[in-house]
């Protein structure tokens, strides 16, 4: 681990590596796969060129409140991985692996969060309380919406 904690999620897509990758690259592809309770918005105007160095702009809903969260893509290898940071947002750390790996009859992609909340040891039992379970759930999502994109079984590969 990193820093702080982190959540992995492993899952196999029935999809050649460019379909998949070309996808996850596309940030107007994000809203799909994020819960509708969270009212997830790019600010960024669309499309936005996913490169090294690209800082994407968003807001959402946690718990009711509205938070800007921004994020530079810090490493970009088409058809590999890529993977953000916050520079904004509800984390003290936030740093998203997308990784990805062609195997026979598809693709396995890798989720990888490494993360720090605030607050110092309040953080520490919000995030026992809240913001475990909240991350999980939304990693749920994002899973069973991946299988329904792309046809592939939800499984449950969220380790936290």
């Amino acid at each position: 681990m990193a820093r702080g904690w982190q959540l992995q999620q492993v899952q196999f897509i029935p999809r050649p590596i460019s379909e998949v990758f070309e996808f996850f690259s596309n940030a107007a592809n994000l809203e799909r796969l994020t819960p509708k309770t969270l009212r997830f918005r790019i600010l960024t105007p669309l499309p936005v060129e996913m490169r090294k160095g690209c800082v994407i702009d968003y807001t959402i809903r946690l718990y009711g409140a509205p938070i800007r969260w921004r994020t530079r893509i810090d490493s970009y290898e088409p058809e590999e991985r890529f993977s953000d940071t916050q520079l904004e947002g509800p984390y003290r750390y936030w740093h998203h692996l997308h990784e990805f790996t062609s195997v026979e009859g598809g693709t396995r992609m890798y989720d990888i969060v490494d993360y720090e909340v605030p607050f110092g040891p309040l953080g520490v039992v919000a995030r026992t309380l809240f913001v475990r379970r909240s991350l999980e759930q939304i990693f749920s999502f994002r899973r069973q919406a991946i299988a329904e994109i792309f046809g592939s079984e939800a499984g449950n590969g969220v380790l936290a």
